[in-house]
């Protein structure tokens, strides 16, 4: 399997899941160290975008491309299975604790949960703790530029 992540240029080979670790994210609390990754190119910058302000054209980014194993046990979590509100900003505690549950138990490389920027796009969480994480490659890393109009309001005025 194939997925991407924006990295900036001096963490596009860290798959450490350190930046998850500090901040906490949707799908884990500070503490828990997590890989992001998107099944698309295309969810991979709008989950950037939608955490940029307006007026900030994000520079310096690069799309990693990360290879998973064929194998890999990834466990699917569908909208269906979530509460009505999983998806509501600040983050809901409830995908945090539900993260955090099964990146601690360690049995499964990696979580593919429901997007909450596109509805029907899932992205790839890995777990860097689980023993097989050492199969997860990056394949490659390529600069990436955003298109403006994603982030400048009335661009063409």
């Amino acid at each position: 399997m194939i997925v991407f992540r924006l990295s900036r240029s001096r963490y596009k080979f860290d798959l450490t899941g350190n930046g998850a670790k500090l901040a906490g994210c949707r799908w884990n609390s500070i503490g828990m160290p997590v890989v992001y990754t998107a099944e698309s190119r295309a969810l991979a910058a709008l989950e950037i975008a939608v955490h940029t302000p307006l007026n900030v054209v994000p520079d310096d980014y690069l799309m990693v491309t990360i290879f998973i194993p064929a194998k890999a046990d990834i466990l699917e979590i569908k909208a269906k299975d979530l509460p009505a509100n999983w998806k509501s900003f600040p983050e809901h505690r409830y995908t945090q604790t539900l993260g955090d549950k099964y990146f601690r138990e360690g049995a499964h490389l990696g979580l593919k949960v429901p997007s909450a920027v596109i509805q029907g796009d899932y992205n790839i969480l890995l777990n860097p703790l689980h023993p097989d994480f050492n199969k997860v490659k990056v394949v490659s890393a390529e600069k990436f530029e955003f298109d403006q109009r994603l982030f400048i309001k009335d661009a063409e005025a």
